[in-house]
């Protein structure tokens, strides 16, 4: 595919600052849309077992949006004011919560996994019906409440129920519609989905078409394997549709390879109020590896399964944001009503003041009175670090 002659050039801190604001992390909160409306700007907000601080799909709001409480993060995501239900679980970047108005876009992935030849877990005879048929006269329930979730503690020891469900889920005829403690709760499509978006009547193209100008805008500005990632897109998927999916094409100083941007994102230069704010690793503004390198001259690594001794940053290294950049980590943890910085890495004197203030405003979050540093990378600024850390805990 040729590529389009770009209609516009951006600097790097362009590129930066659009990505920032379409991220929600630039510019005035819009706190009265709340946890809802950082779901419908992101897209998708990744789920993940670790609980640090909290986890991951709290952080995404709180980064946002500030010390939102928790329970009103979980609430909003699942309980709708109405009977019509405000998300639901699928595939997309990894697990993730998406806005049910974007559950006919994934009919493409739903039909390549009723296409699948093969599978990890063999599906005993029987047991689909059978949780198909409890769900229809039981209402939601757990895998547990089907009647077995895991075996034991690995993953692919799975009951027959649990591999069922999760089968039937992939396919689109039963969907998750929430969490209750952490186990995922499954309910029939049929019953949850609103009925003018229960269907799988958009073809492949279309799609991927559409999913492809929701990473754009989200982004705000890509390359093609940064809207890729986005929803786990091949390349050549995001090849097929990206000059009709209505980004523009623009090229951005440094960057090396074609770019797309939100046509809407080009039209007001991006100013307003920077986040300082401890980020989740998992957080959709630094996904991608080779993105946020690109963007930020920011190597990110989740290291939490990485073996001990080869941890540079830590276990659940949280990114610092600060002034529309990255300036530094933290690797928390809890004691009581103690925060405690693991280890924190700093770029430099000047931002030991955000950090600070970060990881203070993280402690009232989660109802901690006090803030603990055991380690600071460069031992200079330890000191430094102690002293605005006082400050900020008044």
């Amino acid at each position: 595919m040729t590529t389009p002659r770009p209609i516009t050039d951006l600097s790097a801190d362009d590129a930066r600052r659009i990505a920032l604001r379409a991220q929600g992390l630039l510019g005035s909160p819009d706190r009265r849309a709340g946890v809802r409306g950082v779901l419908r700007r992101l897209g998708a907000v990744q789920l993940d077992t670790i609980s640090v601080l909290a986890r991951s799909h709290e952080l995404i709001p709180y980064a946002r949006l500030g010390a939102v409480g928790r329970r009103t993060v979980e609430s909003a995501y699942w309980k709708a004011p109405s009977a019509r239900p405000h998300a639901f679980e699928y595939w997309s970047h990894a697990a993730c919560i998406l806005p049910v108005e974007e559950w006919p876009h994934f009919a493409f992935r739903r039909r390549a996994y009723r296409g699948r030849p093969h599978w990890n877990h063999e599906l005993p005879d029987g047991a689909y019906d059978q949780v198909v048929k409890q769900l229809r006269a039981e209402g939601p329930l757990t895998a547990t409440e089907l009647g077995g979730a895991k075996r034991t503690s690995e993953w692919w020891d799975w009951s027959g129920a649990k591999v069922a469900v999760e089968r039937a889920l992939m396919y689109g005829e039963v969907v998750c519609v929430e969490r209750r403690g952490w186990k995922r709760v499954y309910d029939l499509a049929e019953r949850a989905i609103p009925q003018e978006l229960l269907h799988d009547e958009l073809d492949d193209t279309e799609c991927l078409r559409r999913l492809v100008r929701l990473a754009g805008r989200s982004l705000g500005v890509g390359t093609r394997a940064d809207i890729a990632d986005y929803h786990r897109l091949k390349g050549e998927q995001v090849e097929a549709v990206i000059a009709d999916s209505g980004l523009v094409p623009v090229a951005v100083e440094g960057w090396g390879k074609p770019a797309w941007a939100d046509p809407a994102a080009l039209e007001t230069p991006p100013r307003g109020r920077h986040r300082t704010t401890l980020l989740s690793p998992f957080d959709s503004l630094i996904w991608e590896r080779a993105r946020t390198e690109r963007i930020f001259g920011f190597t990110h690594r989740l290291e939490a399964y990485v073996p001990r001794p080869k941890r540079v940053h830590g276990y659940f290294a949280m990114p610092v944001l600060a002034g529309g950049r990255l300036v530094g980590r933290v690797d928390p943890a809890r004691e009581g009503h103690t925060l405690v910085a693991r280890q924190v890495t700093l770029d430099g004197p000047k931002a030991v003041p955000a950090v600070a203030r970060a990881l203070v405003e993280a402690a009232a979050w989660v109802d901690c009175t006090d803030v603990r540093v055991e380690r600071v990378e460069a031992p200079e600024l330890r000191a430094p670090l102690a002293v605005e850390l006082t400050r900020a805990l008044g």
